[in-house]
């Protein structure tokens, strides 16, 4: 196993046309699982409903945290690579990696599957926990 790139950030930003699992609206949550998302409707009075999954694959972030320590960017901000949708994501649109300020950023907006629609906005960071990063 490789050296450790630093601790991984998913943050959830916002979902569009989620479906409805309530009467009116849902009370969506996600969990996320090493390759894989789930999305779904939390309930204090029934089960939970699914409102759909995602896939990304992490690779391509890897791969860039890994591009960012051998040249080392740790100022301003610099696209590293680009992603586009394909059979092997769940991405609506093409998504950018970048370093900004020493910290690998990737912004996606996934599509759900298993579901009428929706879509969620994800910012996901793999942040350099190196004592050499962290003194820098």
């Amino acid at each position: 196993m490789g050296e450790p790139l630093g601790l991984l950030k998913v943050m959830v930003v916002r979902g569009k046309r989620l479906v409805i699992r309530d009467f009116k609206s849902s009370d969506p949550y996600v969990i996320v699982k090493l390759g894989s998302q789930e999305v779904y409707d939390k309930d204090r009075f029934k089960a939970d409903d699914k409102m759909g999954h995602a896939h990304l694959s992490l690779q391509p972030i890897v791969s860039a945290a890994r591009l960012r320590q051998i040249l080392g960017f740790s100022s301003g901000e610099t696209t590293l690579r680009k992603i586009v949708p394909g059979s092997d994501n769940c991405l609506a649109g093409e998504s950018s990696i970048s370093c900004v300020n020493g910290e690998v950023v990737q912004s996606v907006w996934l599509r759900l599957c298993g579901v009428e629609s929706g879509e969620i906005e994800l910012s996901i960071k793999l942040i350099d926990t190196t004592p050499a990063a962290a003194s820098g």
